[in-house]
């Protein structure tokens, strides 16, 4: 028992004479609270990763959603647009073409060459309708939205173009008319010599 309060009075002794700084050596503290705090901020912070990702994963899905809306609107416009187009093609061609061929001014040998240069543009006019139709209604060729749209699009540059072509006929027409009907007046004028 003496050794034993020997060592131990050494062991007192020594650390007596030990600078004050030297005595917080040792085992490192831990501050619990401090890294209970940590755990939960990072689970927090997790927490809103997830929620985060999850509203990416939204968002894309209603950009998905818009862009095949958009492109079902856009599909929308250029068939509305074609039909439009045809109607116009169709009406101009039945009052237009009836006015050019009872003309009196247009000659029975023309009247084939009239009629067959408004009836090709019309019949493509019909293809063209029939194509965007099997387009539309059949998944043709496994095509997406956005081909098909390119499609409708160059269909839709196509009428545009056929109807400035029923123009530009119906015009010409009309211009000999007027100045084969100028040139009657002006052979069948009375003189006053």
């Amino acid at each position: 028992m003496k050794k034993k309060l020997r060592t131990l009075g050494a062991v007192l002794i020594f650390s007596l004479l030990l600078p004050s700084h030297a005595a917080a050596q040792g085992m490192p503290v831990y501050d619990n609270s401090n890294f209970v705090s940590l755990v939960k901020q990072l689970v927090e912070a997790a927490k809103q990763t997830a929620e985060m990702l999850k509203m990416v994963e939204h968002l894309q899905a209603a950009k998905e959603k818009l862009e095949k809306v958009n492109n079902a609107v856009r599909q929308y416009r250029a068939v509305r647009d074609i039909t439009r187009n045809n109607q116009e093609l169709l009406e101009m061609v039945d009052r237009d073409l009836r006015e050019i061929l009872n003309s009196p001014y247009i000659e029975a040998h023309e009247i084939d060459a009239v009629s067959n240069s408004f009836n090709v543009i019309i019949e493509n006019a019909l293809d063209n309708l029939d194509f965007m139709g099997q387009v539309l209604s059949s998944d043709f060729l496994n095509m997406s939205d956005s081909e098909r749209l390119e499609i409708l699009e160059a269909h839709r540059a196509e009428s545009d173009r056929m109807v400035a072509d029923i123009q530009r006929k119906n015009k010409r027409y009309r211009l000999v008319i007027s100045f084969r009907q100028m040139q009657e007046q002006i052979n069948n004028r009375e003189t006053n010599y």
